[in-house]
């Protein structure tokens, strides 16, 4: 199986969690302890919040995660 190159993406200054969905693209959780998001790099979902505590948005990341199984490849003719 061909990786996507959606799986190991440059890390953002500000990442805090690096986890991995169904098929290997990296789900980030980025921000500051108080104020937190998180974004899928297979199938570009995400949630951007100024009150979530990175507790919160780890969990919404993880739940998302263990369900995705995109892996977003961009076609060369």
């Amino acid at each position: 199986m061909k990786l996507s190159p959606n799986t190991a993406p440059v890390e953002p200054g500000d990442l805090l969690i690096r986890m991995h969905n169904q098929v290997g693209a990296a789900v980030d959780v980025t921000g500051t302890r108080d104020s937190s998001s998180w974004s899928c790099h297979g199938c570009g979902d995400g949630y951007s919040s100024i009150d979530y505590h990175v507790d919160t948005t780890r969990t919404r990341a993880n739940h998302h995660a263990a369900g995705c199984r995109a892996a977003y490849h961009r076609l060369r003719r």
